[in-house]
């Protein structure tokens, strides 16, 4: 088992530019110290400078994070494309053993709207619309229905919010970390 019946744990999973990694922040930003953002791109492609594979190593270390995160008693935002394929055992395997509660959502953005934010991103340069394109997966839920998809119409204000309500941190204090 891993955390306590107090962490929160909030998966956010979607395709590139879907506006994971700025609702994570958002919610950080809301709620202060003592909620640790795991960010697969961060793990992977800074920290181990890996490709996105199945079965590459970066699954292990988001998993050891995430879980080193909650017993420390810091709730999680764990954020990436996380492709259901890859990573949806490891995301399992969390959310069975966690022993709070525990909030998987998808954003889903159509292809179209993810090319036009891409482009106002700063690795735009370095990535073609054709790798995205071969990247992109509509819909690609984990099974049992256990995900909340928010469609790309949601504006961030009300994301985070919902987020921040519907996971209970919007009622928590900051913690002392």
């Amino acid at each position: 088992m891993v955390g306590t019946t107090q962490t929160r744990l909030v998966v956010l999973r979607g395709n590139s530019a879907s506006g994971k990694s700025t609702v994570a922040a958002g919610i950080r930003e809301r709620f202060g110290r003592g909620l640790a953002l795991v960010g697969q791109d961060n793990l992977r492609r800074v920290v181990l400078r890996e490709r996105d594979r199945p079965g590459a190593a970066n699954i292990g270390l988001i998993d050891t994070v995430a879980r080193y995160s909650l017993d420390a008693g810091y709730h999680v935002v764990l954020e990436g494309i996380l492709y259901a394929d890859r990573y949806g055992q490891m995301l399992q395997r969390l959310r069975a053993e966690h022993r709070g509660p525990t909030h998987c959502y998808y954003l889903e953005v159509p292809f179209p709207e993810t090319l036009a934010r891409h482009a106002t991103k700063p690795i735009a340069d370095e990535v073609s619309e054709g790798q995205l394109r071969e990247w992109y997966r509509p819909l690609d839920l984990l099974p049992g229905s256990i995900e909340t998809v928010i469609h790309a119409d949601s504006i961030l204000a009300d994301t985070v919010d919902r987020i921040m309500h519907d996971t209970g941190l919007a009622r928590l204090p900051a913690l002392e970390h």
